[in-house]
């Protein structure tokens, strides 16, 4: 089994067990989510995780020992075991073992459930520390990309708009990337009552990557027939906006507890931006949707 499907009343998403990755979410046979292009980029919604973003270097330190990792972590490359699978629901999970230990010195269990109902899906992420005696040290994040144009015959990316839902905002902060990593200076983002047009040009510098503090949903549709996606990310610190390049047909909105490091990071774990810190026997939890609207 390389997958499972789930389905409610028309709506179906598909899991891959590696990566646990969400991997199609469609309503009566269109097709929300990018499939995975090689020539453009090769996934669909990557689970990130014991990182998000890229490491100074691609190396940390944990208790005067250094560990490589690229970006993102390990876990989108992880065969996941499939835990429970109902007709709308299913969990899966991926524990420590002696190939993660050796780049990544904790035991951890990371459940991933997926729970459809109508339209909606819930992403739901647990990390539980089993360890008696070590604690645990993770960044844990989504990356669901999204077509964009849902039609591409008929569509075009500017077509397209990002709501944040709050009129009020003219602006928003934005990090800045400077070779992959989060930069000194910020910038802002310019609204035009809480929404923004789409057009290739905003990405020209990598991903926009803002702080959650004054929005905690994202809708990205189509300005003319209002069909998009809409997802709710209460919980989550920080969220990024990427699509590779001009044409590339995908957009990603991006939920993270956990973010690449600083230009200026001393590379040690425990005291990276957005690290998560678990007591032995203590677990973490953190909920995302996805709407298709």
């Amino acid at each position: 089994m390389e997958s499972i499907t789930l389905e409610d009343n028309g709506t179906q998403a598909t899991i891959q067990l590696k990566g646990a990755e969400l991997s199609s979410f469609k309503k009566s046979g269109l097709e929300y989510l990018w499939q995975a292009s090689p020539a453009v980029w090769n996934r669909h919604a990557p689970v990130l995780f014991p990182i998000v973003g890229r490491l100074k270097s691609n190396t940390y330190a944990y208790q005067g020992k250094s560990y490589s990792m690229s970006q993102h972590g390990f876990a989108r490359d992880s065969v996941f075991s499939l835990v429970e699978q109902y007709k709308q629901k299913a969990l899966f999970e991926l524990s420590s073992s002696e190939a993660t230990l050796a780049v990544y010195p904790f035991d951890f269990r990371l459940k991933i459930g997926y729970d459809l109902e109508g339209n909606s899906l819930k992403v739901t992420y647990t990390v539980e520390n089993p360890s008696s005696s070590q604690d645990l040290w993770f960044s844990i994040g989504a990356h669901p990309g999204f077509n964009c144009p849902l039609h591409p015959s008929s569509e075009n990316f500017v077509d397209y708009e990002l709501d944040f839902g709050k009129p009020e905002l003219d602006s928003i902060p934005l990090l800045v990337l400077e070779q992959g990593l989060i930069a000194n200076d910020k910038s802002m983002l310019s609204l035009n009552h809480g929404k923004k047009e789409l057009s290739y040009p905003l990405f020209e510098k990598d991903a926009l990557i803002f702080e959650t503090k004054d929005v905690e949903k994202l809708v990205l549709r189509n300005k003319t027939t209002g069909k998009g996606v809409s997802l709710d990310f209460t919980g989550f610190e920080w969220v990024g906006v990427w699509t590779k390049e001009k044409n590339a047909g995908f957009l990603c909105i991006e939920p993270w507890c956990g973010i690449a490091d600083t230009v200026s990071h001393n590379q040690e774990l425990t005291e990276k931006l957005g690290i998560r810190h678990l007591k032995p026997n203590d677990a973490f939890s953190r909920t995302y949707s996805i709407a298709l609207i």
